[in-house]
């Protein structure tokens, strides 16, 4: 009994490692560990004659027994491995990819036209010394209105066809969400450091909508007080901006016209880019872009004294100019634009947003 029950677990071994090196799937090894050294395999049922024979004798086949699982688990595992190594050198053929090739760009953003404007008309202010600062965009009636000499029920006040913040009053009024950037010019002057030479860039909010208006927008706000500042200085600063943003060949002129907070006040025009400043078309009709030869782009003027009172400083001592423009509606401006609705910036179009 003992000889024939080693020769059959030897036969067993054989048929077994023959079977496993045959095999070509991950699934047929399992099948193989199943049919031989599972609970119910082939080998189960070999020893299931241990019994019949007596210790000494149980203790030797059970040992040969035990070899020959350990074996076979290490032959399965070995080809598993040698298996998984194959599939992955087919995968490596099949999927190879020259890192060094050119790949997919994938697509891109850049800054929106409205960031660039306001870069670039930091920059150009920057060369004459201007430092660019950030004022609240939610602010008080007083630094919108009041303090820029405009007293509470001003008829003044309803051009700017201002949104009032629900919020509680304070001592300097309602909060607004502000129509203009020029409560930036008390803040500043209230800080006491002189010279002020400032500039700043923020959204502004207005009950507006059309070609030329939207609710929100960007305006770019200049200030400089110090001694013995005059008009010929703000007009030397506009020419420089001027020729420095539409280019060398452009001229500004100052219309008067009327503002709470500068005496005197002024309109800024540049001349027109498309007909040079002549107010004809090249067929001799008018220019259908500015139809006289210039085109606005903002108000300026000097500081009105009251203003300079409020922010603490002595308009006997000291005098200014303060400028303010559309951000958008400048840029618009600019040569070979080409833009007719300054809403389109805001609509989130990227056949638009890509052609800049």
């Amino acid at each position: 009994m003992n000889k024939n029950m080693q020769d059959q677990l030897n036969a067993l071994k054989l048929e077994m490692e023959q079977a496993v090196s045959k095999a070509k799937t991950d699934n047929e090894l399992g099948e193989i560990e199943v049919k031989y050294v599972g609970r119910k395999g082939q080998l189960t049922a070999v020893l299931k004659g241990l019994a019949a024979l007596d210790a000494k004798k149980r203790a030797k086949i059970g040992a040969l027994a035990n070899l020959i699982k350990q074996d076979i688990s290490h032959a399965i595992a070995s080809k598993k491995a040698e298996l998984q190594d194959a599939s992955l050198g087919t995968l490596a053929d099949a999927e190879h990819a020259d890192v060094t090739e050119p790949g997919i760009r994938p697509p891109e953003g850049h800054l929106h036209l409205v960031t660039v404007a306001i870069r670039e008309i930091s920059a150009i202010f920057e060369k004459i010394g201007f430092t660019r600062t950030r004022y609240p965009e939610v602010d008080w009636d007083y630094y919108a209105f009041e303090s820029l000499n405009m007293p509470p029920d001003h008829p003044a006040r309803d051009e700017w066809e201002t949104f009032f913040m629900d919020a509680p009053v304070s001592k300097k009024g309602k909060m607004v969400l502000t129509p203009h950037t020029s409560n930036a010019q008390v803040r500043e002057l209230e800080r006491g450091e002189m010279p002020v030479r400032m500039i700043n860039i923020a959204k502004c909010y207005r009950r507006q909508s059309d070609a030329t208006h939207v609710p929100m927008f960007h305006q770019f706000e200049g200030l400089y007080v110090d001694k013995g500042v005059a008009i010929t200085h703000l007009r030397g600063a506009l020419e420089y901006f001027a020729k420095a943003f539409f280019g060398p060949e452009r001229k500004t002129r100052l219309r008067p016209h009327h503002f709470r907070f500068t005496e005197p006040s002024f309109e800024i025009d540049v001349s027109c880019g498309v007909c040079n400043g002549t107010g004809f078309g090249a067929d001799k009709q008018k220019c259908r872009v500015c139809k006289r030869g210039w085109l606005e782009i903002g108000g300026a003027g000097m500081v009105h004294p009251n203003v300079l009172k409020a922010g603490g400083v002595d308009p006997k001592k000291y005098s200014g100019f303060a400028f303010g423009w559309g951000v958008e509606r400048t840029y618009m401006m600019k040569e070979g634009m080409q833009i007719d609705d300054i809403r389109i910036l805001y609509k989130q179009d990227v056949r638009f947003l890509k052609q800049f």
